[in-house]
């Protein structure tokens, strides 16, 4: 599998009751060994998950599915992500 760092940027649309399905939602992915650390940015604007999956079309697959790109509040960029 390969490492994707998903970025999530607050919309003007951005509304906090969508966090916790947000938190659920990083949770499951945790449990299915998929993610393997996430937090927010210091300035409030968003936050990033890394993330592991198949294909780049997997990984925009699971971002698209986080309740706060599917509702609007937020806007995702998908990056693979090169460790070492």
């Amino acid at each position: 599998m390969t490492r994707y760092l998903l970025m999530t940027t607050r919309t003007e649309n951005f509304d906090n009751t969508y966090v916790p399905a947000h938190y659920d939602y990083l949770n499951r992915l945790k449990e299915e060994n998929r993610l393997e650390m996430y937090g927010p940015f210091g300035d409030g604007s968003g936050g990033a998950y890394l993330i592991q999956a198949d294909s780049f079309e997997e990984a925009q697959k699971i971002g698209h599915s986080d309740p706060l790109i599917e509702s609007g509040a937020s806007i995702l960029v998908v990056k693979e992500w090169l460790t070492k």
